[in-house]
């Protein structure tokens, strides 16, 4: 990349990835009863192998194209970023069932899919064609995604049960033939992290493409 070429945040999204993956081994040590969780252990599997390819995607996006298509992923990463933060609060919330905040979950979450379409958006009017709105989004998406996965990864130390609900015995969960709060927590957190890394880059898309219609649209 040049010097003079926009800031992608791609060396800071491929250390967050990994950084993302760190936490995710701390989690699951010792690796060999990863095949211990549910689904023969896919819970735990799933979200490895997503990030691996995070770093992957990554990669390639930023050698995708020319300083048009980076200044369209540089846009992307900003969105991306509030849009993460947004993810984040949302995580705290669910972290804390007793609070009635649902509705404001849902905002959290449908105001970080918007911005990844902004994004879109942003990239069709400097093209002029839809066609180009998709990248960026997805890139936005997955910006976001990452910064949420990590929220839903350190959640686990943050909600520790105490030692007192530890002792309840989990007795079934998907196979899985013993489990307690903890096991649970961490399956919780699991899900939402891999929920998180596979659909928002699919909704990013998705809007990408919906607002980059308009964005079309409004150009010509």
């Amino acid at each position: 990349m040049s010097a003079g070429a926009p800031q992608t945040l791609r060396s800071p999204l491929i250390v967050l990835a990994v950084a993302d993956l760190a936490i995710l081994g701390q989690r699951l040590w010792p690796w060999q009863e990863v095949l211990n969780l549910p689904g023969n252990g896919t819970v735990g599997i799933d979200p490895a192998v997503t990030l691996i390819g995070y770093i992957g995607l990554i990669i390639w996006i930023n050698n995708y194209s020319g300083d048009e298509t980076r200044k369209a992923l540089s846009n992307g990463a900003m969105l991306g970023l509030l849009g993460g933060f947004m993810l984040v609060a949302e995580v705290m919330l669910s972290g804390h069932p007793g609070l009635d905040t649902g509705w404001l979950q849902l905002m959290l979450l449908l105001a970080a899919a918007i911005l990844w379409g902004v994004a879109g958006l942003l990239a069709a009017r400097k093209s002029g064609g839809a066609g180009h709105a998709a990248l960026p989004a997805i890139y936005s998406g997955m910006v976001s995604c990452l910064m949420g996965c990590m929220a839903a990864l350190l959640m686990v130390s943050l909600n520790a049960p105490t030692a007192a609900d530890a002792q309840n015995a989990w007795k079934q969960y998907e196979g899985l033939a013993i489990g307690d709060v903890e096991t649970q927590a961490l399956v919780h957190s699991l899900n939402t992290a891999t929920a998180f890394l596979l659909v928002g880059p699919l909704v990013g898309c998705g809007l990408g493409l919906i607002f980059g219609f308009f964005g079309q649209t409004q150009k010509n």
